[in-house]
């Protein structure tokens, strides 16, 4: 793929200008974004590259969880671990198993693309959940649950994924074949993101230079995450790992108030610039599907996925109601509306094999719900977060940054 500075330039100078008209508007920027790249679309110029699962997981995905992840509170992400990774896990399962079933009976699917459908629109994406909620100036232990939750749960949906598209086909699984995929999924992220962090760590601490410092932290995002991906494991979790590591127990618990400062920075505008792109794209692909005869199966899969969410919440939520960690009614609330699809989905989806049954069906779709996603909750988010009192009467969203 060939991606030349000037198209960047030019995508950021956009991305510049939405935010500008976004603040004014007060309306969400990631929306505006993907408005400005449906317009895009219809421009004889355009960007020239689109949006893959390449270019999602080789330059978007790393920087944006190893940011996300930088600046969690490792105490507090302990306190509420048991519910996250309860969310993470069986709730992930839970709202596949949904969808699937759904697609299956009410949309005529098969169950190996009906399978294949449900494991890649299960997880909720952190791309478009942390860029919500940065937004959206949410703070606290809702914002933990919500942005710690859509970062662990896409190993649950990558192992569910793999074993689903295994299936339709004609692979088969075992349950030892599934087995061994998550031990080695989930443990060599664990492994590979704390090695990376450890390797960093150790050098980054013979420093005091703040450019240095940040030159670290960008080799350990990507570092981490494509080594990850290179043996099979999971690279958002070595990533998340990773991050978690340098914030909470590396440089930036030693380093002067000037160096932290240009490192917390570094990253917000990072993630900016990512974010930027991430969201044009997705209006640029939005644009050029094609949804002719799929507006039934988005439909039913739209409704499907809320369910399925539904069930991913009220019910592991009500096990941790009488314990200290017991989330309010108005927290489900806005952990099951907040529940964004959006690039991971995205990724998954365009990376299907072209040998997979109704391939193109579970693009159509996939595009279908995750534009739901971004316009119907993403512009529902910040009134809803007004209505149960996590933001002020007056608080509006801005752009990241």
């Amino acid at each position: 793929m060939n991606i030349s500075i000037d198209r960047i330039e030019a995508l950021l100078l956009v991305a510049a200008l939405v935010a500008m008209a976004a603040r004014r508007m007060r309306v969400p920027y990631s929306i505006g974004l993907v408005v400005a790249g449906i317009a895009l679309s219809f421009v004889t110029t355009t960007p020239g590259f689109t949006l893959t699962k390449e270019l999602i997981f080789g330059a978007f995905l790393p920087p944006l969880v190893f940011e996300a992840a930088l600046f969690i509170n490792w105490r507090e992400l302990k306190a509420d671990l048991g519910v996250i990774i309860s969310l993470a896990t069986v709730g992930v399962t839970a709202a596949a198993a949904v969808t699937a079933i759904g697609m299956h009976f009410f949309a005529g699917w098969a169950w190996g693309p009906a399978t294949v459908f449900g494991a890649l629109i299960a997880a909720t994406d952190p791309v478009s959940v942390i860029a919500t909620f940065k937004e959206a100036g949410v703070t606290g232990r809702l914002r933990l649950l919500v942005e710690a939750e859509s970062l662990f749960n896409d190993s649950t949906a990558a192992i569910l994924f793999g074993v689903a598209v295994a299936i339709a086909l004609g692979s088969g699984a075992t349950a030892a074949g599934i087995s061994w995929t998550l031990v080695t999924n989930v443990g060599g992220g664990l492994l590979v993101g704390g090695a990376v962090a450890s390797a960093i760590l150790l050098v980054a601490g013979q420093t005091t230079d703040h450019l240095v410092e940040i030159t670290f932290t960008t080799v350990a995002a990507y570092g981490s995450f494509l080594v990850a991906e290179h043996f099979h494991f999971s690279g958002v979790l070595a990533t998340l790992v990773c991050g978690l590591l340098v914030g909470n127990v590396g440089p930036l618990g030693s380093i002067s108030p000037k160096g932290r400062e240009a490192v917390e920075s570094f990253w917000e505008y990072a993630a900016f610039v990512v974010n930027s792109l991430i969201f044009i794209l997705i209006g640029i692909r939005e644009a050029a599907q094609s949804f002719k005869d799929m507006l039934w199966p988005i439909a039913i899969a739209i409704v499907l996925v809320t369910l399925g969410r539904a069930v991913a919440i009220y019910p592991l939520c009500a096990l941790f109601r009488n314990s200290e960690r017991r989330v309010s009614a108005k927290h489900q609330h806005v952990l099951f509306w907040g529940g964004l699809r959006g690039a991971l989905a995205l990724a998954l989806a365009l990376g299907l094999p072209d040998t997979m049954p109704m391939h193109d069906e579970i693009l159509a779709v996939t595009f279908g719900v995750v534009a739901f996603s971004l316009f119907a909750q993403g512009l529902t988010m910040t009134p809803l977060l007004r209505r149960v009192g996590e933001l002020p009467g007056g608080a509006k969203p801005t752009p990241p940054g």
